[in-house]
């Protein structure tokens, strides 16, 4: 009895996690929607493991699928653990910021997730009833995105401020996820006994989602939808051959109409998407490596860690290492991406040769296993609840190659995944009650699950607490109010970001000090001086030994020591070149690097340096009107006034209403022109 109702426990409370992750949000605080979304996650994700665990104990049986999947599934995440492990920034790859997708947590708490699904949602009765609750959760998003879209003044919740902000993330995401809802109520239209009432609700639905997905007017949904329908269409069509009578005048017309719709729209998706985006006023600018750049930075990363590559969670570090040079005459040249083409191949670029040859095998398996599944089930014509959900978790999992989908469809991707090894796997029963051994371990690796789950959960919750800090220390009136704010921050969790912030409010403090007069500076703010000078290093030098790998860490650490040259401070330009260099070394094609390192050396009077530096920065990137003006400036002081000129020509050019550049060029009018050139000998 007591074993059933914490079994209920669990299935609710996991149910509710798979339900509302659509949907869940933190409105009215400085908590962002993926934050909160894993707020869920974590919580819901405890709660369904703990009540689980208590059932275990009282009933003395632990069940799970028999599932090859499920074996590979877990390879996932041991190669993630060992790749984080072997990662030069543990505390990164192995959780991130707050539990970041691509993060080992994160991959465990998919894992985990779909081993749950399959454990819970097991039976048809059960599957259908998550399928149900996927239907209203849909409804309900297309419905508020609907509303959102033409009154987000009124749905803003102060989290959506545009018209294409929304719950699942970009724009694009919702369009995949307009897709995802329109493809699972066609399946439940064409193939589960429903009644006409409830076969014209789900029409409605799939037209107000094809209609959001049509404002979207992402290529990618019309792709997998069209495919998608046409394949329900034509087997539809075929079993209506050898079906009975009446099968065969019900013709699949709802499947037919997405069909052509999809068809319609992907062929004409330039025009269309401009004409619905003027009259909407729509907005819409994402932008991410192709295919093909990421691609390139796999290959970098593999080229020099082969076997566990960079660690989870470091594409942005492998983009800064490894990014072609052509990215460089783009306007994203000093962009730093955190994610690739794609959620998959982000996570596939980081993990090394194991770590891709073990989704390679999930993802072939998954293919095998459900084709096969998916005919036995047409053949026999029973269980349509394993076609629909391995349906459902292909389009998101091909949604997720092809896109950084974030979040929401990759959980969603695993949760249907989990739910369909539930359906076609055979069973594991360990029974421990009636065997000493058996229960002494048994016991123990329950304690362990839910001290494991309990431990995850207060330490996200206590990341999640550190936000609003850190939000109220970037928005406070006053120094002091930001120094108390980032410190309560960084006492809940410490990471680089903020202690870059650490690092700049005490700074900014320095300044302040710095700037009194000194016939009136007491003794007490010369201590109040050196303390804040003190802080503000240590902040930027804590940032680079929490992730040495990070070149906005070592960025920061430059700038500041940089910054401290300028207001006098002594022996600290050298250690700016220094952090410039360890950062140049983890962006070396960053020109804007370059030329900042080269600023600081042109600032120690090292001419040869600076110029050094200043070419480089200018071979990376031709049109770089810092790099242009420093080179004129360092010929000018090197007595050619010619080649100074040349300089200054060519940066104006790229920006011939810039006043600074026109003022520039006004002072060589003045000047005597000088050239260090040899004399022509010809001409005396």
């Amino acid at each position: 009895m007591y074993s059933n109702i914490f079994d209920r426990l669990s299935f609710i409370s996991l149910f509710l996690v798979i339900v509302l992750l659509p949907v869940f949000c933190l409105p009215f605080t400085t908590i962002s929607i993926a934050v909160g979304k894993g707020l869920l996650l974590v919580v819901g994700l405890t709660l369904s493991i703990i009540f689980w665990a208590i059932s275990r104990f009282i009933d003395g049986k632990i069940i799970f699928p028999r599932s090859a999947l499920l074996l590979s599934g877990l390879g996932i995440v041991f190669i993630f653990l060992l790749s984080a492990l072997f990662s030069g920034s543990r505390a990164v790859s192995l959780f991130g910021n707050m539990l970041d997708l691509g993060s080992f947590w994160f991959i465990f708490g998919s894992f985990v997730l779909m081993l749950m699904s399959g454990i819970v949602f097991k039976t048809p009765k059960r599957a259908k009833i998550v399928l149900l609750g996927a239907i209203l959760s849909s409804v309900v998003v297309l419905i508020f995105q609907g509303i959102h879209l033409f009154f987000p003044a009124i749905t803003t919740l102060a989290l959506l401020a545009d018209k294409t902000d929304n719950l699942l993330g970009s724009w694009n995401a919702l369009g995949l996820f307009a897709g995802f809802s329109s493809l699972m109520f066609l399946l439940v239209i064409e193939f589960f006994p429903i009644s006409k009432v409830e076969k014209l609700l789900l029409s409605i639905f799939t037209l107000l989602s094809i209609l959001l997905a049509i404002l979207v007017n992402f290529p990618l949904a019309w792709i997998l939808l069209g495919i998608s329908s046409l394949i329900i269409f034509v087997y539809k069509v075929s079993i209506s051959f050898h079906g009975k009578e009446e099968d065969r005048k019900q013709f699949p017309l709802t499947s037919f109409i997405v069909v052509i719709i999809s068809l319609l729209f992907f062929l004409s998706s330039g025009f269309l998407s401009d004409v619905i985006s003027n009259r909407l006023h729509i907005s819409n600018t994402e932008v991410s490596p192709s295919l093909g750049a990421t691609l390139s930075i796999t290959r970098g990363v593999l080229g020099d860690h082969p076997i566990f590559g960079l660690g989870p969670n470091r594409f942005d570090e492998a983009w800064a290492m490894y990014k072609p040079q052509s990215i460089n005459n783009t306007q994203f040249w000093d962009v730093s991406f955190n994610s690739g083409s794609g959620t998959l191949p982000t996570l596939a670029a980081t993990v090394g040769g194991l770590g891709i040859l073990s989704l390679l095998v999930f993802f072939v398996l998954f293919l095998i296993v459900g084709v096969r599944s998916v005919f036995y089930g047409i053949k026999n014509k029973v269980n349509w609840e394993i076609m629909a959900f391995f349906m459902l978790s292909l389009y998101l999992f091909i949604s997720s190659f092809f896109y950084s989908t974030g979040a929401v469809i990759f959980l969603l991707s695993f949760v249907f995944a989990g739910v369909f090894i539930g359906l076609t796997s055979k069973e594991i029963l360990i029974s421990f009650l009636s065997d000493h051994r058996k229960s002494f371990f048994s016991i123990l690796i329950l304690i362990l699950v839910i001290m494991i789950s309990v431990v995850m959960a207060f330490k996200y919750i206590e990341r999640l607490v550190s936000i609003p800090y850190f939000s109220q220390a970037l928005r406070a009136p006053t120094v002091e109010e930001a120094q108390v704010a980032i410190g309560r921050a960084l006492t809940l969790h410490e990471n680089d970001l903020y202690l870059r912030t650490y690092s700049q409010i005490y700074l900014l403090k320095f300044n302040s000090l710095a700037g009194k007069d000194a016939t009136t500076t007491s003794d007490a703010d010369k201590v109040a001086l050196q303390s804040n000078l003190d802080q503000a290093v240590n902040g930027a030098l804590l940032a680079t030994r929490y992730n040495p790998r990070n070149y906005l860490n070592w960025g920061a650490l430059g700038s500041l020591y940089q910054s401290l040259a300028f207001l006098g401070v002594k022996d600290v330009s050298s250690k700016a070149i220094e952090a410039y260099q360890k950062a140049i070394a983890l962006n070396p094609n960053n020109p804007g690097l370059k030329i900042t390192l080269a600023s600081v050396f042109w600032t120690d009077d090292k001419i040869s340096e600076a110029k050094d530096y200043a070419n480089q920065g200018l071979a990376l990137k031709s049109d770089y009107i810092d790099a242009l003006l420093l080179l004129s400036q360092i010929a000018k002081k090197e007595g050619d006034n010619v080649l100074a000129i040349s300089y200054a020509e060519r940066a104006l050019a790229l920006a011939p209403t810039n006043p600074d550049l026109i003022k520039y060029m006004d002072s060589f009018k003045t000047a005597p022109v000088i050239s260090t050139s040899a004399p022509d000998t010809e001409n005396p």
